[in-house]
């Protein structure tokens, strides 16, 4: 299968920013959308407005920290649709701070949701794409594992680790399957929501350049219409602004 059109595609973190943008690109494209989260009221919502727009949507909520969510999100997908084409893992959050102030939990959360959260995907997914002969892992990394800076290195850490993963698994991958790595810059999204670090935000200078989350949608679905035997591995997108 090649295009967009007729796929099932499932996203964790859909509820708001890079993976809300994503499934409603996704569906206007005409891909089938499984919507994974932990805020139930932003699935339904998004649920909704993709049908009323004349696509195809269901939602279950779903915490990549718990690997029986994601493989409930995954079954749900082929009970639902009959296959899974498509598992993008989006799912993110970044309490930066220094590690002098020794915010061990919040080390934890980044670890658990950033990276243990593709981890449990990736079991979930791989033996349905193996049994299948097809599938692509599309995992949301970050310019923050290309250039490590003060404050942010156990979030660079947790993208790096998947950065290594995803390599790891495209080439145990063979002919069949598909990974690609999407790292966005400086976007605008809740990310900085997430932040507990008195320090760091008192520090973070207002960022007027940011790229959109359609922005990124867009090379989310660049990399999944490409032909099947077409592997976009990597795609990093900035502002030109960036440094």
């Amino acid at each position: 299968m090649t295009g967009i059109d007729g796929k099932v595609v499932a996203i964790t973190g859909a509820g708001s920013g890079i993976g809300e943008a994503s499934a409603l690109l996704l569906a206007s494209r005409g891909a089938k959308l499984v919507l994974g989260g932990r805020r139930s009221d932003r699935l339904k919502a998004l649920g909704a407005r993709i049908e009323a727009d004349g696509g195809t949507a269901a939602w279950t909520t779903t915490d990549v920290r718990r690997r029986g969510d994601l493989a409930n999100l995954v079954a749900y997908a082929c009970e639902r649709y009959g296959a899974l084409d498509v598992l993008v893992s989006n799912a993110g959050i970044g309490p930066i701070s220094p590690f002098d102030e020794l915010r061990v939990e919040d080390w934890d959360q980044m670890i658990d949701v950033n990276f243990r959260g593709v981890l449990h995907g990736i079991a979930a997914a791989l033996p349905v794409f193996r049994k299948q002969g097809r599938g692509q892992f599309v995992n949301v990394v970050s310019t923050a594992g290309l250039r490590i800076v003060p404050n942010q290195a156990v979030y660079a850490a947790t993208k790096n680790a998947v950065r290594t993963v995803s390599e790891g698994l495209r080439q145990e991958a063979g002919p069949d399957l598909r990974v690609t790595m999407v790292s966005p810059g400086y976007v605008a999204t809740e990310f900085a929501d997430s932040v507990t670090s008195p320090t760091v935000k008192s520090q973070t200078p207002a960022v007027d350049f940011s790229l959109s989350p359609d922005d990124i949608a867009r090379a989310v679905a660049y990399a999944i219409e490409q032909p099947s035997n077409v592997d976009v591995c990597d795609i990093v997108v900035r502002p030109t602004a960036q440094s």
